[in-house]
């Protein structure tokens, strides 16, 4: 290896390591967005066809709501093993994996004739999917430096708004197709399962598991992402004497604080994804478009909102304020949700949204900060799985108030107040790691550095 390419010589000014990091985001952070934007709306595009169900399939709230939900149980029981196997077989070959299998379940679902297939494909959707987040979370460590993947990371966030503001109107839009014997909820199903399947073989001729696979990168550019990246992991390692592990990281009361926290963001954001058709519906004589269009509105506020909440705390510097200020935020949006007519809930959704969506995106610093970057995958996998089952208790809930008391007003009281308790907890988080002890020895960093890895 050359001088110039060597850990010790990368600067964050290196040229041609900022064209290396340039050349990256170009080549694989669009790829990922869309495939965020394609899973997501895979994920939550039943919230647009309950009524479809119910009238074709007899699949009342309860039934929906429940499997709405069991998606993220496979989810959260596969994410974390999913991750493992990322990091053992590449990124390339376990994300395309992701894609694949995941599209193909989402055909499938245009074909369900009862309950059970319902609720089977469901769970099969969450383990497909498992393991895509933490995934690209992962394959960011590998090929950005520390200092471009909170950019990196925000911009992969926004596929997920992105997904929810598009998805209503092209479900809307593939609901009013008829043939073959198909209903417009199958078709709907079936081309938006088949485009992740075309996207899983683009990502397999697209993707590069490591930098020195890249072939549009020089090696010059190879050797300079890879240097400063392990660079950085030594200097991490030099702070430390002992190598943090999975075990005693889950002991640790700061790592459940994120899990409790991201499943009370959770819990808002999907009560919302998948009820606020329904909600919509009763604003009047709705077409399935116009109800796509209307389901796109407070989405779009949120992406707004996202922007400016991260604008401010970049300028701002707290935070667990800026957290807790969108979920009180989402907690008054929830409550006001319970106090009028359709129209108004629907306005007071749109106002909680604000809250929410910029909650979570606001929540995942706190984290990445506090934990050592050797055990984080594997971490943000944990907080992701478990925080996700917020996914499946809100709708199962949702269904079960619905269709026994006729109304989701205690649930719309639940998110509120679990809204506000997250805002308290939400400073009790800690966004450094804890310092080592006085006594304990330091490595040397020529020692540290001079290991080899």
């Amino acid at each position: 290896m050359n001088p110039s390419s060597s850990p010790s010589a990368i600067a964050p000014s290196d040229p041609v390591l900022i064209r290396a990091v340039a050349k990256v985001k170009r080549h694989v952070l669009p790829l990922f967005v869309i495939m965020f934007i394609v899973n997501y709306i895979d994920r939550v595009n039943i919230g647009f066809v309950r009524t479809h169900l119910e009238h074709d399939l007899g699949i009342g709230a309860a039934a929906y709501g429940l499997g709405a939900g069991l998606f993220f149980i496979g989810y959260a029981l596969f994410e974390v093993p999913s991750n493992i196997l990322l990091q053992k077989v590449g990124a390339r070959i376990w994300l395309t994996r992701i894609m694949l299998t995941w599209g193909i379940v989402a055909t499938l679902m245009a074909f369900i004739q009862t309950e059970t297939h319902f609720y089977v494909l469901r769970v099969l959707l969450g383990v497909a999917e498992a393991g895509f987040f933490p995934g690209v979370i992962y394959y960011f460590t590998r090929w950005l430096p520390s200092a471009e993947r909170g950019k990196a990371i925000a911009i992969f966030l926004s596929g997920s708004a992105v997904a929810s503001l598009i998805s209503g109107p092209l479900s809307g839009a593939l609901l009013q197709i008829e043939g073959l014997g198909l209903h417009g909820w199958q078709w709907m199903f079936a081309i938006e399962g088949l485009v992740s399947v075309l996207l899983g073989f683009f990502v397999w001729f697209w993707l590069d598991s490591k930098p020195h696979d890249a072939t549009w990168l020089s090696r010059e550019e190879q050797d300079a992402l890879v240097g400063a990246i392990d660079q950085e992991q030594r200097e991490r390692e030099a702070l430390s004497t002992v190598k943090p592990t999975l075990g005693k990281l889950l002991k640790d009361g700061q790592i459940l604080l994120f899990c409790g926290l991201y499943f009370c963001i959770q819990l808002t954001i999907y009560a919302a994804t998948f009820w606020l058709p329904s909600i919509i519906k009763k604003m009047g004589d709705l077409s399935d478009i116009q109800v796509g269009f209307f389901n796109s509105i407070p989405w779009f506020i949120s992406i707004v909102a996202m922007y400016g909440f991260a604008s401010l705390s970049g300028k701002f510097k707290f935070q667990q304020a800026w957290v807790a200020t969108a979920l009180l935020i989402a907690a008054a949006g929830m409550f006001l949700s319970t106090t009028g007519g359709p129209v108004f809930a629907f306005v007071a959704v749109c106002f909680a949204a604000i809250g929410f969506k910029s909650a979570s995106s606001l929540f995942w610093p706190i984290p990445q900060g506090y934990l050592d970057v050797r055990i984080a995958a594997a971490v943000i996998a944990l907080v992701n799985s478990i925080g996700n089952l917020g996914g499946f208790v809100a709708p199962a809930t949702f269904g079960f108030l619905e269709q026994s008391t006729g109304s989701i007003q205690g649930g719309l009281y639940g998110l509120a107040g679990t809204s506000v308790l997250a805002a308290i907890l939400v400073f009790f988080a800690k966004t450094q790691p804890k310092p080592a002890a006085p006594n304990t020895p330091i490595a040397p960093s020529h020692a540290v550095l001079g290991k080899s890895h």
